[in-house]
């Protein structure tokens, strides 16, 4: 199970992302992504990840994209989190 909250205020937005980040669940990140970034892209973002318990190599890639588009900044608790984290701005192939 996968929960996706989006926190928006005038000049920042913050997309939470808990739970496992796999399978169907990438597609629905993705497709929530597309609808939204325009409406963000003027904004500061931060990834908050500190709720995430598993993400597959679909979800790192979203992940990336994500980081890769806007810089975001990304929030990070546990071990886990960090690694993940890591991956994610992890520029090498």
């Amino acid at each position: 199970m996968l929960r996706i909250t989006l926190e928006e205020n005038p000049d920042a937005v913050v997309l939470k992302v808990e739970g496992r980040l796999a399978g169907p669940w990438v597609e629905e990140l993705g497709r929530l992504w597309k609808e939204k970034a325009p409406a963000v892209a003027q904004k500061k973002l931060s990834l908050d990840l500190r709720g995430t318990t598993f993400a597959d190599a679909g979800g790192i890639g979203i992940l990336k994209t994500i980081y890769s588009e806007t810089g975001a900044a990304i929030l990070s608790g546990t071990p886990w989190t960090q690694y993940l984290a890591e991956e994610v701005t992890n520029t090498s192939p």
